[in-house]
């Protein structure tokens, strides 16, 4: 029995409900899809929980009966997510939070019952799930209350969104890497707020580049942070991202977490999505962590790789000659 149907052993628990955050792969059966909506900005679980018969959207609108919200990694989303759900109920509502103790659940848990009434808790697989009774006025401090966050002149980001406290120092290798002159189309792959993307335009070439990023906060801040008309943005999974006509030149800095779960088979999958998207010709640019082992699967893509920067904790890599690599040579 997972946490949420200890929380509602009876199921719906009735009315309108909001759940802010749920995985593609969260267990919601107690919730009644049909008077259920789930707000998720992040653009597989999206597209998984909306395969499930729920409505999804970035941003919900309107009022509920009551909600629940699962904790992220970042403090301060959790914070937001907690604070947009309680919005939207009316005194005397039930707002559950749930989340892992890696999350953060715990010192959420201590952070609640000094501001509201909390009561059914439950605590199984290394997390916790309990309900808050909605008080009357403004119970939550104000800066529970997600803001656009400047970081850098010109340059704001969302909470919870990578590297939302500054420039990753990888992109930063990456974009002093790059050449004086870019090709005139180009993909960021995974663009996050548009940092990376605002260096690129900055270089002489550059005719159209296509923003890709999964994460709809973030997306929503390289809109803030890029006003440049050469730019366009696409919501949308970096890993099966398509264009009708192919570009030349791909930037990238992947990610290689899948939550908290290291996984380099994403990184894997860019580098094949950027394979697909370039011409022969095209170049790839692309940073990732000294530790990750995609030397093999970029040669499995590109015929010519070669590593033009790096410090102990990075590389980055140029490669080009898409679709002749060593795995499309052996199938021939």
């Amino acid at each position: 029995m997972t946490r949420l149907a200890l929380a509602l052993p009876d199921g719906h628990p009735g009315g309108d409900f909001l759940v802010i955050g749920a995985r593609g792969g969260d267990d919601l059966s107690p919730l009644d899809p049909a008077r259920t909506q789930v707000q998720q900005g992040n653009f597989p679980d999206h597209q998984a929980l909306s395969a499930r018969g729920f409505h999804v959207a970035p941003q919900v609108e309107g009022r509920f009966d009551a909600a629940l919200v699962v904790l992220s990694r970042a403090k301060a989303q959790g914070r937001a997510r907690i604070a947009d759900a309680a919005a939207r109920l009316q005194p005397g509502s039930a707002l559950w939070i749930d989340g892992q103790k890696t999350d953060g659940i715990d010192s959420m848990l201590k952070d609640l019952r000094a501001l509201a009434p909390v009561d059914e808790v439950h605590s199984k697989a290394h997390g916790k799930i309990f309900r808050v009774t909605i008080p009357g006025g403004d119970w939550l401090p104000p800066d529970w209350t997600a803001r656009p966050q400047e970081i850098a002149p010109g340059f704001v980001t969302r909470p919870g969104v990578f590297s939302a406290d500054g420039v990753d120092p990888g992109s930063a290798m990456l974009a002093a890497a790059l050449p004086d002159r870019m090709p005139t189309r180009v993909v960021d792959l995974g663009a996050g707020w548009g940092w990376l993307s605002a260096q690129a335009l900055d270089r002489p070439g550059i005719e159209i580049l296509h923003l890709v990023e999964g994460d709809h906060a973030a997306l929503d801040s390289a809109r803030d942070n890029i006003r440049d008309p050469r730019a366009q943005f696409h919501w949308a999974d970096a890993r099966d991202f398509t264009l009708k006509e192919p570009v030349n030149g791909v930037i990238m800095n992947p990610p290689f977490h899948d939550g908290r779960a290291a996984d380099p088979r994403i990184g894997g999958d860019f580098i094949a999505a950027a394979a697909r998207l370039l011409t022969g010709a095209g170049r790839l640019w692309m940073v990732a962590n000294r530790h990750l082992p995609y030397e093999t699967v970029l040669a499995q893509h590109f015929g010519q790789v070669r590593e033009i920067s790096g410090d102990t904790r990075f590389k980055v890599f140029e490669a080009t000659a898409a679709a002749r690599g060593a795995a499309r040579k052996g199938r021939r």
